[in-house]
């Protein structure tokens, strides 16, 4: 049974379209634990958008916050503290992907990190890189931050044009399975992640 957390090197490097692939191959159920930002969509509703598993359920954010912002600011501006009790993981006998909200070390409280909960999830990592100029620092800073946590990498993801010479870096570093990869798409829709999914089926076995 797969139970994944999907996280990023940073916002906006394709960890929600990860997600959604990664939850249409393996037929997985979804959950977002935090959601900052309500418009004009949310993740779980993207994700939801994208996959046609009929197999898939959608559970509910604990955390619907309407500021666009770290956890820990966008909960502030709703007189809200998140906790590490408040974050119980779906009862669900089915694969499991949890998407995460921005990069591995972002802040749900003043002393709160996102990284502080896996280890009581129990969940495998699956990061996301997009290529970028500091991609390399950001990438190597989240698996080396993953490491020192005794936190596993189930595998590593490039998105974007492909760059074999820092692909084959971080592969070597990361000492992690590489996915496949994903490639500039002029659209997404729910095709494309039907056609990433069945390459994702394949690796995951």
């Amino acid at each position: 049974m797969e139970r994944l957390f999907v996280t990023g090197i940073g916002t906006d490097v394709g960890k929600t379209l990860v997600a959604a692939i990664l939850v249409e191959a393996l037929g997985a159920d979804y959950w977002k634990p935090v959601q900052a930002g309500l418009e004009p969509t949310t993740d779980t509703e993207t994700v939801r958008g994208l996959v046609g598993n009929p197999a898939s359920c959608f559970w509910p954010e604990r955390y619907r916050l309407r500021l666009p912002a770290s956890p820990h600011t966008a909960a502030a501006a709703e007189g809200i503290q998140l906790r590490a009790e408040d974050f119980a993981l779906p009862l669900t006998a089915n694969h499991l992907v949890v998407e995460g909200a921005g990069g591995l070390l972002v802040p749900l409280a003043p002393d709160l990190l996102l990284a502080d909960l896996l280890p009581a999830w129990q969940l495998a990592v699956v990061v996301v890189s997009r290529h970028y100029l500091g991609s390399l620092n950001h990438t190597l800073l989240t698996l080396e931050a993953l490491r020192t946590r005794g936190i596993a990498v189930r595998g590593l993801v490039f998105n974007g044009e492909p760059a074999p010479a820092n692909e084959q870096l971080l592969s070597r570093y990361a000492n992690a399975p590489v996915l496949p990869p994903l490639l500039p798409e002029a659209e997404v829709s729910p095709a494309t992640v039907r056609r990433y999914a069945a390459t994702y089926r394949a690796w995951l076995g």
